[in-house]
């Protein structure tokens, strides 16, 4: 995924959620809008190097847009979440991704599931079985390369979680796909201490016959590629 030219900064804070205070390198200080609904613990710290988009449209309340953090002068992370779809889509279609590889069609959003939840992408092919995929971004860095997911107590995730087993119960397939967007993080396993409900419903999914990918990407000023496999460690 090619990414639009971006300009530099300082993070002064990140807070409401949604809004991120820089220091650009003219002097200049702008507020910017953070797309990352998470805690994105290791990645908003005060004074670490940002890169922002910055948006023409008149209507935006906020042209500024967080899109890159480097952590500890050493790794680079994106915090745009929404950005994972697009990843496993475009890697996907490329055929970067052996166990999804081979179906004849690819959709985005589709309803289903008896909680009325939406699945990120949904492969079809006639001679087998549909394909469920839920795509998560991971960005916490624990320690020694190790990635958890969630990092924050999340009801949603688990909300899908049941989803997912419930469609490979009527015969689907189901695969949850977490999208490394650290360049940091080496393997993949649930983050029990921020969310033991959740690693507790991952277990009981894969009990089920859900299938866990784990990949990342290489990130740059100028482009994010999901590009190769990582271990995920199953939760006990």
């Amino acid at each position: 995924m090619q990414l639009e030219p971006m300009i530099e900064g300082r993070l002064i804070r990140r807070y409401k959620r949604f809004l991120a205070d820089v220091v650009l390198l003219d002097g200049r200080e702008v507020t910017a809008h953070c797309p990352n609904t998470g805690k994105m613990t290791g990645c908003a710290e005060p004074g670490e190097r940002v890169w922002l988009s910055v948006s023409d449209n008149p209507k935006r309340k906020y042209p500024h847009g967080w899109v890159l953090a480097e952590l500890a002068g050493e790794h680079l992370a994106c915090v745009h979440s929404a950005f994972a779809n697009t990843l496993v889509e475009e890697a996907v279609a490329a055929g970067r991704i052996e166990a999804l590889s081979g179906y004849e069609t690819l959709r985005r959003e589709v309803r289903y599931g008896e909680e009325k939840s939406r699945i990120d992408l949904l492969l079809s092919d006639p001679a087998r079985a549909d394909c469920y995929v839920e795509v998560k971004s991971v960005t916490l860095l624990m320690e020694a390369g190790v990635g958890m997911f969630p990092d924050a107590v999340s009801d949603r995730g688990r909300r899908h979680l049941r989803e997912l087993q419930r469609a490979v119960e009527e015969g689907h397939r189901a695969v949850l796909l977490f999208c490394v967007q650290h360049s940091g993080i080496h393997s993949v396993c649930g983050a029990e201490h921020v969310d033991p409900a959740y690693c507790q419903a991952l277990a009981e999914a894969i009990a089920g016959g859900v299938e866990v990918l784990a990949y990342g990407c290489e990130i740059t000023l100028d482009h994010i590629n999901l590009l190769y496999p990582l271990p995920f460690m199953v939760p006990t």
